[in-house]
C-alpha cells in the first residue's frame, strides 16, 4: 500500500473529501468565494470591482453575496481578461488578478481559437491541483483493487517538463508544469521519470518510453486517450506481443480526461489482455475541476472546496449567440439553482486569478445532491447552422454506435458545417485504419443522429440537405496536429472545426492529396 501509506505519513487526510460529502454544496461554494475574494481584494482587479464591498454581502442575506458578486464583476472570456489584466502578468507585473507575480503559464490546447492561450498558473493553483490529485488517489480505496497495485508505477504521458523561459516567465503544457512540481514522495512511482519527461521532441519521447517499457512495472496509466493508444501500439509492435499486459501484467487503471473516451474504447480495448478500470478526470488548463469519485459511474464529482468557485450559464440561444459567444444579458446561476439533466456553460473563479471566466466547456448535472456531472461539449464545438443544435455529446455517441454497427475502430473524427447551394451541409472526416464503406458509414451516422437529436431529425427534412463523409487514415489527423505545433501532451483534435482552423484543415488535406479543391 506504498502510495496510500505515503500520503498518510505526510499528514494528508480525507478531511477535504469528507467535508464535501457532509456539507451542503452552496455552503462549500460560499466559503470558497469568500476565501478567493479575501485573498485578492488588494489586487488590481480586487480594487476595480470592490471585492471588499462584496465580502460585506457575505454577512447579509443568503443570496446577497452572489447578487453583489455578479452585479459588480463582469463575465470574462480569455480574450477580454487577457486584454485587460493577464497581459500585464506576462510583463512581470505583480498583484494584478492574484497576489504576487505569476511565473508559470499553461499553453492551452487551443481547440476553439486560432492559437494557444496563455493561462496563468499560480503557486496556489499548483497546490490546489496537487490536493485534488491526492483526493483522486485516495478515492481508489473505494475500489476493489489488490494491495499490491499501490506499489506499482504510474505512467503519466504528458508534455515536456523542460519549459520555455523568456526571461520573465515559464510556459508549457499544464501536464509539464505539474509534473515538474511533483512532491518528492510521488517521484518514486512516477514514470517516465525526470530525464525522459524533459524531452521536448514528442516522437523521440515516445521512442524512449517504448525502449524502457519492459523495465517498468506499471499499474496505472494517465493521459489523453489518442496519445496513449499510439504509445501502447508502439510498445506492442516493438516487442511483438499480443497485448500490453504481456509487458505490464499489473496494469489495472487508465485515468483519462480531456475528451470522451467512448469513441476510442473499441480500438483501445483491442490492445489489452484483460479489462482495465477507467477513471475520468476533468483537469483543464484553468484548474482541476472534477474527478470520478465512485466506482461504476460515468459521472465526475465537481470539486467545491479547493480553490474554484463555479457558476452556471444555461446553454441556450437566450444566453449564447450562433458562434457560441456569451451574450451580455446571459443568466448565471449558483450551484443550488441548477437543475439535473440540463446543459450549462461553466464560469469559474479560481486561485490562479480567473474571475467569472468562461472556460468554454458545457456540463450537465446527473446528480444535484452529489454534485455529479458529465461533460457534454464546448460552447464553440457544436453545430447549429439551421437549428439542428448538434452537440459533441451527440457526435460521440453516434460515432460509437456506428463503430459498433460496422465492427470498426474510429480513431479520430471532426465535422465542418458548410453551405450547400442555398442551404447547408455537414462534412464529416473519419479517421480509421480499417476498411470502411463511407456511404454505409454515412447512412448509419445520419440515422443515429436522427435518433439522438430531434432537432437534427427535423432539419434533415428541411435546411440540412447534405451529410458528407470522408474516411481518412488516422495518421492524417495526428500529422495535421503536428503541423499546427499541437503534437502530444494534452492536445486533442477538435471535434468541430470552424473559421481559420477549418480552412487550415481543408488546405492541409488538399495539399497532401486527400481532398480535391
Amino acid at each position: 500500500m506504498a502510495i496510500l501509506s505515503n500520503l498518510l505519513k505526510k499528514g494528508i487526510r480525507l478531511r477535504e473529501s469528507l467535508e464535501q460529502e457532509v456539507t451542503q454544496p452552496l455552503d462549500l461554494q460560499k466559503e470558497q468565494l469568500r476565501k478567493l475574494l479575501l485573498k485578492a481584494e488588494r489586487t488590481a482587479i480586487g480594487k476595480k470591482y470592490d471585492f471588499h464591498g462584496i465580502l460585506k454581502g457575505l454577512k447579509k442575506g443568503p443570496d446577497e453575496f452572489y447578487n453583489r458578486y455578479k452585479a459588480q464583476v463582469p463575465i470574462y472570456d480569455y480574450n477580454s481578461i487577457h486584454a485587460e489584466f493577464w497581459h500585464l502578468l506576462q510583463e512581470g507585473k505583480k498583484n494584478i488578478t492574484w497576489p504576487g507575480q505569476v511565473k508559470y503559464f499553461a499553453l492551452s490546447s487551443g481547440t476553439s481559437g486560432a492559437s494557444s492561450k496563455y493561462i496563468p498558473i499560480t503557486k496556489s493553483m499548483v497546490k490546489a491541483i496537487r490536493r485534488t490529485g491526492v483526493r483522486q488517489i485516495l478515492s481508489l480505496s473505494k475500489y476493489d483493487f489488490p494491495a499490491s497495485l499501490y506499489t506499482k508505477g504510474i505512467l503519466m504521458l504528458g508534455g515536456s517538463t523542460d519549459l520555455e523561459f523568456n526571461g520573465t516567465y515559464f510556459s508549457g503544457d499544464l501536464s509539464g508544469i505539474t509534473a515538474g512540481n511533483l512532491p518528492i514522495w510521488f517521484q518514486r512511482f512516477y514514470k517516465p521519470g525526470k530525464k525522459i519527461s524533459r524531452n521536448r521532441n514528442w516522437g523521440n519521447k515516445l521512442d524512449q518510453i517504448v525502449e524502457n517499457a519492459p523495465k517498468w512495472d506499471i499499474g496505472i496509466i494517465v493521459g489523453v486517450p489518442a496519445w496513449l493508444q499510439i504509445l501502447l501500439e508502439k510498445i506492442i509492435e516493438r516487442y511483438q506481443v499480443q497485448d500490453i499486459h504481456e509487458i505490464w501484467p499489473n496494469l489495472r487503471i487508465f485515468v483519462h480526461g480531456g475528451v470522451s473516451f467512448e469513441p476510442y474504447r473499441k480500438g483501445f480495448e483491442s490492445l489489452l489482455g484483460k479489462p482495465l478500470t477507467y477513471m475520468e478526470t476533468y483537469l483543464a488548463s484553468e484548474g482541476f475541476l472534477a474527478f470520478q469519485a465512485l466506482p461504476n459511474r460515468k459521472s465526475m464529482r465537481l470539486v467545491l472546496n479547493n480553490g474554484i468557485f463555479h457558476e452556471f450559464v444555461p446553454f441556450s440561444e437566450a444566453n449564447f449567440d450562433a458562434n457560441g459567444d456569451i451574450l451580455p444579458t446571459a443568466e448565471t446561476l449558483k450551484i443550488d439553482e441548477i437543475e439535473e439533466g440540463k446543459d450549462y456553460a461553466l464560469l469559474i473563479t479560481t486561485c490562479a486569478g480567473a474571475w467569472r471566466y468562461l472556460i468554454g466547456d458545457v456540463i450537465r448535472f446527473v446528480s444535484k445532491e452529489e454534485s455529479e456531472i458529465i461533460i457534454t461539449g464546448r460552447t464553440k464545438h457544436f453545430l447549429s447552422l439551421c437549428g439542428e443544435h448538434l452537440s459533441v455529446d451527440n457526435m460521440n455517441k453516434a460515432i460509437e454506435m456506428v463503430a459498433e454497427d460496422l465492427n470498426i475502430r474510429v480513431r479520430e473524427f471532426t465535422v465542418l458545417g458548410i453551405p450547400s447551394g442555398n442551404l447547408f451541409a455537414h462534412r464529416w472526416f473519419i479517421g480509421s485504419d480499417d476498411v470502411v464503406d463511407s456511404q454505409l458509414f454515412r447512412e448509419k451516422l445520419d440515422g443515429h443522429l436522427c435518433q439522438l437529436n430531434d432537432d437534427y431529425a427535423v432539419e434533415r427534412r428541411h435546411a440540412l440537405k447534405e451529410v458528407l463523409v470522408e474516411v481518412l487514415p488516422s495518421s492524417v489527423f495526428y500529422d495535421w496536429m503536428k503541423a499546427q505545433g499541437k503534437e502530444g501532451g494534452q492536445n486533442k483534435f477538435p471535434r468541430v472545426l470552424k473559421g481559420e482552423k477549418a480552412k487550415s484543415w481543408e488546405d492541409y488535406l488538399i495539399q497532401n492529396g486527400y481532398l480535391h479543391g
